[in-house]
């Protein structure tokens, strides 16, 4: 258990002290937005899960909090995790042991809730790793210009889409509804009503000059059934016009929905480029695209996963091809999740057992969380020095194992 330094405590932060934490996040993610400004915005936070660190002044000097993903999809099944969020320290109480200390109280509180694993967006990608986090899953970012070729879809045309703008009255359980039946590894859903109250918030100081949201909605036979959320901002140049569409979302359950709506997205009026982010790597645009190069694509570190227990984590996620190994675990921080694990399992399901058979891989629980996901490849971490084979073949066992169809990303930074 990491202590405090004398001087400070960790204290429970309810909502009657929502000011003194939107003053401090300013204090850590500085932004131009006035006290009052901030108090008067949606908080997506369950106050439950929010911890900070107070100084003897009773002054708030350090924050952390944590989402409850009840149904967070992991390859072939669904599982709690804790979703660590809102992490500060204010510049003037740095490298003095807060943050580590906030850690150690995140992964305890989250244990004894029964989450076997934590789940992030990391602001600087330095930070997490030491603490055993390991980089599960990345997002594409694309800069498609207007009128980009995209390859015709059957049935497409039979998909209507009906662009409005977003009203939460109006939205919210259809985007709710659609986006949580997504199936991709990573891909969180606001599921408490804070999140679900700030998924369509729209405040006028976040959007950069641009306009309000808009969704369009893909319908079939009458039926939603999937969305793109995008807002536009007007620029001119020389040539004429020069907009740009910032794509916030774009959820469609088949290749026909995709089509659909990205062939609106790639042709609005006035528009130069379309812009979009927090894509999967795999996603269908990537296929649609006549030429891909255009869009000048870029991948960035999305979410980072920290199994929390080993054994519970590794059993609950699904395999996709058969896998009997014995992996050989260490963890500086959680001592309980060090040792040697034998697991058995494939696309049914999993058991893990600790065991004093030979190891046939060895790696830290940062590099078994960069695989949880199965979109960080084992064989690519050994081929970094980062995963060891003991065992011949067992590393191509494994690594074929641990991968899973659909590449894990998530649609939005928590």
């Amino acid at each position: 258990m990491t202590s405090l330094p004398d001087g400070y405590r960790l204290v429970d932060l309810p909502q009657d002290r929502r000011t003194d934490v939107l003053v401090l996040d300013a204090w850590a993610f500085p932004t131009s937005m006035t006290d009052e400004q901030l108090v008067g915005l949606d908080s997506p936070l369950s106050w439950d899960r929010t911890r900070g660190v107070e100084a003897d002044d009773g002054e708030l000097v350090a924050l952390h909090a944590s989402y409850p993903f009840t149904t967070f999809p992991v390859p072939g099944a669904r599982t709690p995790v804790s979703g660590l969020t809102w992490v500060g320290v204010h510049p003037g109480h740095r490298r003095r042991g807060l943050l580590r200390a906030m850690i150690t109280d995140h992964f305890t509180r989250s244990l004894a809730r029964g989450e076997a694993v934590s789940a992030l967006f990391a602001a600087e990608p330095g930070i997490y790793g030491r603490f055993g986090y390991g980089l599960a899953a990345q997002d594409l970012r694309l800069k498609i210009p207007r009128g980009a070729a995209l390859r015709d879809v059957a049935g497409a045309s039979d998909v209507r889409i009906r662009i409005e703008r977003l009203d939460r009255e109006r939205h919210d359980d259809v985007v709710h509804r659609l986006h949580g039946a997504v199936d991709r590894p990573g891909w969180a859903t606001r599921d408490t009503p804070e999140l679900r109250r700030t998924r369509l918030s729209d405040p006028e100081a976040f959007r950069g000059g641009a306009e309000s949201l808009r969704i369009a909605v893909a319908e079939r036979d009458g039926a939603p059934v999937g969305y793109a959320m995008f807002r536009r901002k007007e620029s001119w140049d020389v040539p004429g016009p020069r907009g740009t569409v910032s794509v916030r979302e774009v959820v469609a359950p088949d290749a026909a929905v995709a089509r659909a709506l990205w062939g609106v997205l790639v042709d609005l009026d006035l528009m130069a480029t379309a812009e979009a982010w927090l894509l999967a790597p795999d996603d269908p645009i990537t296929h649609l695209l006549v030429d891909l190069r255009a869009a000048e694509p870029r991948l960035v570190d999305n979410v980072w996963v920290r199994l929390l227990d080993v054994r519970a984590a590794l059993a609950t996620r699904r395999y996709a091809a058969p896998v009997d190994v014995v992996l050989e675990v260490t963890d500086a921080t959680l001592p309980a999740n060090a040792g040697r694990w034998r697991l058995t399992g494939d696309t049914r399901g999993a058991e893990v057992t600790s065991t004093r058979d030979e190891a046939d891989l060895v790696l830290d629980v940062r590099e078994l969380g960069a695989a949880y996901l199965g979109g960080t490849g084992l064989a690519g971490l050994a081929s970094s020095g980062l995963v060891a084979e003991r065992r011949p073949g067992a590393l191509a066992q494994a690594a074929t194992a641990f991968g899973w169809p659909l590449a894990p990303v998530c649609s939005w930074v928590f």
